[in-house]
């Protein structure tokens, strides 16, 4: 009796037909494989109907697609796997791979006891395709790659994503200072640096770093502005980072603030028309005329570069991005008080500020100012008041006049020294109208 295979009728090979390639040839497949055997299995007599069954056949196309379930590895994967067994010799992983994967042998010699105990049977490690399969069967591997390229794809998408850290020194050398992204190198040049002085030039500093040296152990902000992995190149700035930390907080810091706010900055610049303070990412400016509340000439006499200082928010221009600063309101204004203070008769030191046509200003503790009318400088008749008194002069003066809400102080030279003075007031109210235009 012959047997034939259950699918005897196949026909004279067609190209483009169904089965077949460009070139006529059959096209064979596990299943081909499978059903192959089973004819093969019939004409050697080793096998019968009974014994030859669907099952053999479906057991024999299984076995065949055995290959296809593994994973197969080249140079270069990145791959996971499974920790099998530990020791201080090998190190075998379950990467899903036919064949069985170890760490590399020299890399376990470099491991220190303490980074092998950290490695646990049961683990989820990834790690670098060192060798694919070889003739014996074996891949091997490295953890140390593996890390190393996990950094330098973090370190692509911090450059992408222009993100700043925080990353400790490592290192120095001439040039600048070196630091680790994870197992990457990375090198910071001196002139990327805002926490390093401004460096001399001159011969006798060419080899003295002991301002990078000085660096070594601390944390910088950084940022990353070039990378060349093939090169293995990976350059930071902290400028970069520091930067765009201000405009982040320049930003958030005019969102938030509004008028009548206390703050307290650091003086960066002293100008002829005021100072300007840094509020953290964004200055602001202290007009001359909010310094004091007393007359200021010279803002330099008054504050110097480096100074901490409490000012108050006057306005805010977001839009051009200045805020208006007082220094002088974080006191309460002289004037609100002056009739505490000061009474009429009373004797007061002075010192004589302005000269004008009219008469002399005196200026009384730095901060209240009073007229000496030209008819309050002497007992005689006076043409200017500049042959009495001159610029600079401490005069002893007498309080004629107390006015807190117009803001006038009236003093008296010549009755400083009557020891009969009643008090009276003898300085004209339109003496006060010629001040105006000299304030």
């Amino acid at each position: 009796m012959s047997l034939a295979s259950p699918n005897t009728n196949v026909g004279v090979a067609k190209r483009g037909e169904s089965g077949y390639n460009s070139f006529g040839q059959m096209k064979v497949n596990a299943q081909d494989h499978a059903r192959e055997g089973w004819r093969m299995t019939m004409k050697s007599g080793l096998g019968s109907p009974q014994e030859v069954t669907t099952a053999n056949v479906d057991t024999m196309m299984d076995l065949s697609d055995v290959d296809y379930d593994f994973k197969r590895v080249k140079f270069g994967d990145i791959v996971a796997g499974t920790v099998v067994r530990v020791s201080p010799r090998d190190i075998l992983i379950d990467i899903g791979s036919k064949s069985e994967a170890f760490v590399d042998h020299v890399e376990l010699e470099k491991m220190s006891a303490d980074a092998l105990g950290k490695i646990n049977v049961g683990d989820r490690i990834l790690a670098f395709v060192l060798r694919p399969p070889n003739r014996h069967g074996n891949v091997m591997l490295s953890l140390a790659k593996a890390q190393t390229e996990r950094d330098w794809e973090e370190a692509e998408q911090l450059l992408k994503s222009e993100q700043a850290f925080e990353a400790q020194i490592a290192g120095f050398n001439k040039g600048g200072l070196i630091v680790r992204v994870g197992k990457v190198r990375g090198f910071v040049p001196a002139t990327q640096l805002e926490s390093l002085p401004a460096r001399k030039e001159s011969a006798e500093n060419t080899d003295d770093n002991s301002d990078l040296a000085a660096l070594v152990g601390k944390k910088l902000k950084l940022k990353i502005i070039e990378l060349d992995r093939p090169r293995n190149r990976l350059i930071l700035s902290e400028r970069a980072a520091l930067r765009d930390l201000r405009k982040t907080q320049r930003d958030k810091l005019l969102t938030e603030l509004k008028e009548g706010d206390v703050l307290t900055g650091n003086v960066t610049s002293v100008t002829n028309f005021g100072v300007f303070v840094s509020l953290g990412g964004v200055d602001g400016l202290i007009h001359l005329s909010e310094l004091a509340w007393g007359k200021i000439d010279n803002p330099s006499a008054l504050v110097k570069v480096g100074d901490t200082v409490d000012v108050k928010v006057l306005g805010v221009d977001r839009e051009r991005q200045r805020i208006a600063l007082s220094l002088k309101r974080m006191q309460p204004e002289p004037w609100m008080t002056v009739e505490d203070r000061f009474k009429v008769g009373q004797l007061v030191t002075g010192t004589i500020t302005k000269i004008a046509q009219f008469g002399a200003f005196a200026r009384l503790d730095d901060k209240i100012e009073g007229l000496i009318h030209i008819s309050e400088l002497a007992d005689r008749r006076v043409n200017t008041p500049r042959d009495v008194v001159k610029e600079g002069d401490t005069v002893t003066l007498r309080v004629i006049r107390v006015d807190a809400v117009r803001r006038r102080l009236g003093l008296s030279l010549k009755q400083a020294a009557d020891e009969n003075y009643t008090g009276v007031n003898e300085m004209p109210d339109d003496a006060w109208q010629q001040t105006e235009s000299t304030k």
